[in-house]
Protein backbone atom coordinates (compact mmCIF):
# COMPACT_ATOMS: atom_id res chain seq x y z
CA UNK A 1 0.00 0.00 0.00
CA UNK A 2 0.91 3.80 -0.94
CA UNK A 3 2.27 6.15 1.74
CA UNK A 4 -1.11 8.23 1.11
CA UNK A 5 -2.66 5.20 1.38
CA UNK A 6 -1.49 4.22 4.99
CA UNK A 7 -2.32 7.85 6.03
CA UNK A 8 -5.76 7.70 5.01
CA UNK A 9 -6.31 4.04 7.18
CA UNK A 10 -4.55 5.66 9.75
CA UNK A 11 -6.87 8.84 9.64
CA UNK A 12 -9.72 5.63 9.62
CA UNK A 13 -8.75 4.46 12.74
CA UNK A 14 -8.43 8.18 14.68
CA UNK A 15 -12.25 7.34 14.16
CA UNK A 16 -12.57 4.66 16.08
CA UNK A 17 -9.94 5.89 18.91
CA UNK A 18 -12.95 8.67 19.22
CA UNK A 19 -15.74 6.27 19.38
CA UNK A 20 -13.62 4.69 21.75
CA UNK A 21 -13.81 7.39 24.23
CA UNK A 22 -17.50 7.32 24.92
CA UNK A 23 -17.31 3.19 25.38
CA UNK A 24 -16.78 3.96 28.88
CA UNK A 25 -19.56 6.43 29.36
CA UNK A 26 -22.09 4.34 27.85
CA UNK A 27 -21.38 1.06 29.58
CA UNK A 28 -21.90 2.87 32.77
CA UNK A 29 -25.43 4.82 31.27
CA UNK A 30 -26.94 0.76 30.66
CA UNK A 31 -26.48 0.06 34.21
CA UNK A 32 -26.54 -3.40 35.87
CA UNK A 33 -27.34 -5.18 32.81
CA UNK A 34 -25.64 -8.41 32.67
CA UNK A 35 -22.35 -8.34 31.21
CA UNK A 36 -23.17 -11.23 28.35
CA UNK A 37 -26.70 -9.56 27.60
CA UNK A 38 -25.53 -6.52 27.02
CA UNK A 39 -22.82 -7.83 24.33
CA UNK A 40 -25.72 -9.77 23.42
CA UNK A 41 -27.85 -6.83 22.49
CA UNK A 42 -25.20 -3.98 21.50
CA UNK A 43 -23.17 -6.61 19.05
CA UNK A 44 -27.10 -7.50 17.61
CA UNK A 45 -27.10 -3.79 17.13
CA UNK A 46 -24.00 -3.71 15.35
CA UNK A 47 -24.91 -6.44 13.08
CA UNK A 48 -28.44 -5.79 11.86
CA UNK A 49 -26.63 -2.06 11.17
CA UNK A 50 -24.02 -3.35 9.25
CA UNK A 51 -25.84 -6.02 7.52
CA UNK A 52 -28.12 -3.29 6.27
CA UNK A 53 -24.93 -1.40 5.11
CA UNK A 54 -23.84 -4.19 3.20
CA UNK A 55 -26.96 -4.88 1.44
CA UNK A 56 -26.92 -1.78 0.28
CA UNK A 57 -23.47 -2.31 -1.70
CA UNK A 58 -24.98 -5.77 -3.11
CA UNK A 59 -24.23 -9.15 -3.09
CA UNK A 60 -20.52 -8.74 -2.92
CA UNK A 61 -20.21 -6.69 -0.37
CA UNK A 62 -22.41 -9.31 1.54
CA UNK A 63 -19.96 -12.22 0.40
CA UNK A 64 -17.01 -10.15 2.37
CA UNK A 65 -18.54 -11.69 5.23
CA UNK A 66 -17.45 -14.90 4.14
CA UNK A 67 -13.90 -15.66 4.92
CA UNK A 68 -10.98 -18.32 6.09
CA UNK A 69 -11.04 -19.90 9.10
CA UNK A 70 -8.23 -17.48 10.38
CA UNK A 71 -9.07 -14.16 10.30
CA UNK A 72 -12.33 -15.25 11.51
CA UNK A 73 -11.45 -16.72 14.84
CA UNK A 74 -8.92 -14.23 15.39
CA UNK A 75 -11.24 -11.60 15.07
CA UNK A 76 -13.62 -13.52 17.11
CA UNK A 77 -11.43 -14.09 20.26
CA UNK A 78 -10.25 -10.64 20.50
CA UNK A 79 -13.54 -9.28 19.77
CA UNK A 80 -15.65 -11.23 21.55
CA UNK A 81 -12.42 -11.96 24.76
CA UNK A 82 -12.31 -7.92 24.91
CA UNK A 83 -15.67 -7.27 25.60
CA UNK A 84 -16.37 -10.14 27.94
CA UNK A 85 -13.81 -9.17 30.06
CA UNK A 86 -14.54 -5.36 29.36
CA UNK A 87 -17.94 -5.03 30.47
CA UNK A 88 -17.58 -7.51 33.51
CA UNK A 89 -14.62 -5.33 34.45
CA UNK A 90 -16.42 -2.18 34.66
CA UNK A 91 -19.83 -3.94 36.48
CA UNK A 92 -17.59 -4.78 39.44
CA UNK A 93 -14.81 -2.43 39.90
CA UNK A 94 -14.98 1.68 39.70
CA UNK A 95 -15.68 2.58 36.50
CA UNK A 96 -12.89 5.43 35.92
CA UNK A 97 -10.23 2.88 37.60
CA UNK A 98 -11.35 0.04 35.56
CA UNK A 99 -11.56 1.91 32.09
CA UNK A 100 -8.03 3.09 32.63
CA UNK A 101 -6.12 -0.62 33.61
CA UNK A 102 -8.15 -1.27 30.41
CA UNK A 103 -6.87 1.71 28.64
CA UNK A 104 -3.27 -0.50 28.84
CA UNK A 105 -3.85 -1.85 25.25
CA UNK A 106 -2.30 1.22 23.77
CA UNK A 107 0.91 0.95 25.68
CA UNK A 108 0.99 -2.85 24.80
CA UNK A 109 0.29 -2.09 20.67
CA UNK A 110 3.64 0.03 20.57
CA UNK A 111 5.70 -2.64 22.78
CA UNK A 112 4.17 -5.65 20.50
CA UNK A 113 4.59 -3.96 17.24
CA UNK A 114 8.12 -2.63 17.91
CA UNK A 115 8.72 -6.54 18.49
CA UNK A 116 7.40 -7.09 14.67
CA UNK A 117 10.02 -7.70 11.83
CA UNK A 118 12.20 -5.21 11.30
CA UNK A 119 11.26 -3.77 14.58
CA UNK A 120 13.35 -2.84 17.59
CA UNK A 121 12.41 -2.83 21.48
CA UNK A 122 14.01 0.95 22.69
CA UNK A 123 14.68 1.86 25.93
CA UNK A 124 12.25 4.54 25.91
CA UNK A 125 9.78 1.28 24.91
CA UNK A 126 10.72 -0.21 28.53
CA UNK A 127 10.59 2.85 30.49
CA UNK A 128 6.95 3.74 29.19
CA UNK A 129 5.92 0.42 30.09
CA UNK A 130 7.12 0.79 33.37
CA UNK A 131 5.51 4.10 34.04
CA UNK A 132 2.31 2.40 32.87
CA UNK A 133 2.34 -0.42 35.32
CA UNK A 134 3.12 2.13 37.85
CA UNK A 135 0.20 3.65 37.00
CA UNK A 136 -2.19 0.38 36.77
CA UNK A 137 -0.13 0.00 40.78
CA UNK A 138 -1.18 3.51 42.05
CA UNK A 139 -5.10 2.52 40.53
CA UNK A 140 -5.73 -0.61 42.30
CA UNK A 141 -3.74 -0.22 46.01
CA UNK A 142 -4.23 3.91 46.09
CA UNK A 143 -8.02 3.74 46.03
CA UNK A 144 -9.51 4.24 49.72
CA UNK A 145 -5.81 3.41 51.36
CA UNK A 146 -5.75 -0.29 49.74
CA UNK A 147 -7.52 -2.64 46.95
CA UNK A 148 -11.49 -2.58 47.45
CA UNK A 149 -12.03 -5.69 47.86
CA UNK A 150 -12.54 -9.55 45.97
CA UNK A 151 -15.23 -8.08 43.48
CA UNK A 152 -13.10 -4.77 42.75
CA UNK A 153 -9.92 -7.40 42.27
CA UNK A 154 -11.07 -9.47 39.87
CA UNK A 155 -12.68 -6.35 37.74
CA UNK A 156 -9.31 -4.91 37.74
CA UNK A 157 -7.83 -8.05 36.36
CA UNK A 158 -10.43 -8.71 33.72
CA UNK A 159 -9.52 -4.70 32.54
CA UNK A 160 -5.84 -5.97 33.06
CA UNK A 161 -6.62 -8.73 30.71
CA UNK A 162 -8.81 -7.02 27.98
CA UNK A 163 -6.11 -5.04 27.49
CA UNK A 164 -3.74 -7.58 26.39
CA UNK A 165 -6.31 -9.55 24.84
CA UNK A 166 -7.27 -5.85 22.32
CA UNK A 167 -3.58 -5.63 22.00
CA UNK A 168 -2.69 -8.82 20.75
CA UNK A 169 -5.61 -9.05 18.13
CA UNK A 170 -4.59 -5.31 17.13
CA UNK A 171 -1.32 -6.56 16.17
CA UNK A 172 -2.03 -10.07 14.95
CA UNK A 173 -4.57 -8.29 12.72
CA UNK A 174 -1.68 -6.90 10.51
CA UNK A 175 -1.36 -10.93 9.29
CA UNK A 176 -4.65 -9.98 7.16
CA UNK A 177 -4.25 -7.24 5.17
CA UNK A 178 -6.10 -9.18 2.46
CA UNK A 179 -9.16 -9.66 4.51
CA UNK A 180 -11.84 -7.36 3.44
CA UNK A 181 -13.14 -5.62 6.33
CA UNK A 182 -16.82 -6.33 5.89
CA UNK A 183 -15.85 -9.49 7.60
CA UNK A 184 -16.46 -7.94 10.69
CA UNK A 185 -20.22 -7.33 10.45
CA UNK A 186 -20.45 -11.45 10.84
CA UNK A 187 -18.05 -11.32 13.79
CA UNK A 188 -20.19 -9.19 15.38
CA UNK A 189 -23.23 -11.55 14.38
CA UNK A 190 -21.02 -14.17 15.92
CA UNK A 191 -20.35 -12.30 19.05
CA UNK A 192 -24.03 -11.19 19.41
CA UNK A 193 -25.50 -15.27 19.63
CA UNK A 194 -21.86 -16.00 21.75
CA UNK A 195 -23.06 -13.23 24.12
CA UNK A 196 -26.88 -14.69 24.00
CA UNK A 197 -25.69 -18.07 24.79
CA UNK A 198 -23.31 -16.84 27.47
CA UNK A 199 -26.42 -15.17 29.00
CA UNK A 200 -28.92 -17.93 28.73
CA UNK A 201 -26.48 -20.29 30.53
CA UNK A 202 -24.86 -18.03 33.18
CA UNK A 203 -26.91 -14.84 33.35
CA UNK A 204 -30.58 -13.91 34.76
CA UNK A 205 -32.07 -11.69 32.05
CA UNK A 206 -32.73 -7.73 33.25
CA UNK A 207 -35.07 -6.29 31.12
CA UNK A 208 -33.55 -2.62 29.76
CA UNK A 209 -35.36 0.31 30.77
CA UNK A 210 -35.68 3.13 28.18
CA UNK A 211 -32.44 4.74 28.90
CA UNK A 212 -30.52 1.63 28.91
CA UNK A 213 -31.89 1.19 25.35
CA UNK A 214 -30.71 4.46 24.17
CA UNK A 215 -27.20 3.13 25.53
CA UNK A 216 -27.47 -0.03 23.66
CA UNK A 217 -28.40 1.31 20.42
CA UNK A 218 -25.74 4.46 21.04
CA UNK A 219 -23.02 1.06 21.89
CA UNK A 220 -24.06 -0.93 19.00
CA UNK A 221 -23.97 2.00 16.66
CA UNK A 222 -20.82 3.71 17.69
CA UNK A 223 -18.09 2.09 19.90
CA UNK A 224 -19.50 -1.42 18.88
CA UNK A 225 -20.27 -1.27 15.30
CA UNK A 226 -18.83 1.40 12.77
CA UNK A 227 -15.67 1.58 15.58
CA UNK A 228 -14.78 -1.75 14.94
CA UNK A 229 -15.11 -1.80 11.21
CA UNK A 230 -12.99 1.27 11.44
CA UNK A 231 -9.70 -0.26 13.32
CA UNK A 232 -10.16 -3.27 11.35
CA UNK A 233 -9.01 -1.41 8.18
CA UNK A 234 -7.12 0.70 10.11
CA UNK A 235 -4.85 -1.99 11.32
CA UNK A 236 -4.47 -3.86 8.53
CA UNK A 237 -3.18 -0.98 6.59
CA UNK A 238 -2.37 2.03 8.50
CA UNK A 239 1.17 2.66 10.84
CA UNK A 240 0.49 0.61 14.00
CA UNK A 241 3.07 2.71 15.92
CA UNK A 242 1.06 5.68 15.67
CA UNK A 243 -2.54 4.32 16.13
CA UNK A 244 -0.73 3.16 19.34
CA UNK A 245 0.41 6.89 20.41
CA UNK A 246 -3.15 8.49 19.27
CA UNK A 247 -4.96 5.30 20.95
CA UNK A 248 -3.63 7.71 24.09
CA UNK A 249 -6.19 10.26 23.34
CA UNK A 250 -8.80 7.61 24.78
CA UNK A 251 -8.57 7.36 27.87
CA UNK A 252 -7.67 11.12 28.38
CA UNK A 253 -11.25 11.72 26.70
CA UNK A 254 -13.07 9.18 28.48
CA UNK A 255 -11.88 9.73 31.83
CA UNK A 256 -12.62 13.52 30.95
CA UNK A 257 -16.64 12.29 30.02
CA UNK A 258 -16.62 10.34 33.56
CA UNK A 259 -15.83 13.17 35.48
CA UNK A 260 -17.93 16.08 33.55
CA UNK A 261 -21.46 13.81 33.66
CA UNK A 262 -20.53 12.84 37.09
CA UNK A 263 -20.03 9.11 36.60
CA UNK A 264 -16.75 9.18 38.79
CA UNK A 265 -14.81 11.34 41.03
CA UNK A 266 -12.25 13.75 39.85
CA UNK A 267 -9.87 12.29 42.81
CA UNK A 268 -5.59 13.23 43.05
CA UNK A 269 -5.03 9.83 42.67
CA UNK A 270 -6.87 9.15 39.31
CA UNK A 271 -5.22 11.53 38.02
CA UNK A 272 -1.40 11.26 39.16
CA UNK A 273 -2.62 7.50 37.69
CA UNK A 274 -3.82 9.29 34.58
CA UNK A 275 -0.93 11.62 33.87
CA UNK A 276 1.13 7.68 34.59
CA UNK A 277 -0.62 5.83 31.82
CA UNK A 278 -0.90 8.43 29.36
CA UNK A 279 2.74 9.83 29.87
CA UNK A 280 4.16 6.35 30.23
CA UNK A 281 2.48 5.91 26.63
CA UNK A 282 3.48 9.15 24.96
CA UNK A 283 7.39 8.14 26.24
CA UNK A 284 6.69 4.58 24.56
CA UNK A 285 6.48 6.35 21.03
CA UNK A 286 8.94 8.45 21.12
CA UNK A 287 6.74 11.71 21.04
CA UNK A 288 9.12 14.72 22.12
CA UNK A 289 11.83 12.41 22.44
CA UNK A 290 14.77 12.04 20.28
CA UNK A 291 14.70 9.24 16.99
CA UNK A 292 18.13 8.57 17.49
CA UNK A 293 18.07 6.48 20.60
CA UNK A 294 20.20 2.43 20.52
CA UNK A 295 17.68 -0.48 20.42
CA UNK A 296 17.64 -2.40 23.54
CA UNK A 297 16.42 -5.58 21.75
CA UNK A 298 16.33 -5.90 17.92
Amino acid sequence: MTQAGRSRATLIGIVAILLWAALALLTATAGALPPFELMALTFAVAFVSGFALLSLRGRAALAEMRQPLAPWLTAFIGIFGYHALYFYALQTAPVAEASLVAYLWPLFIVLFSALLPGEGLRARHVIGAVLGFAGTVLIITGRDGGAGGTGAITGYLAAFACALTWSGYSVLNRRFEGTPSGMIVGICGAVALAGGVCHLLFEATVAPDAKQWLAIVALGLGPVGLAFLAWDHATKHGHLPLLGALSYLAPLISTALLVATGAAPATITLGLAALLVIGGSLLATGIGGKRAQKPVLE
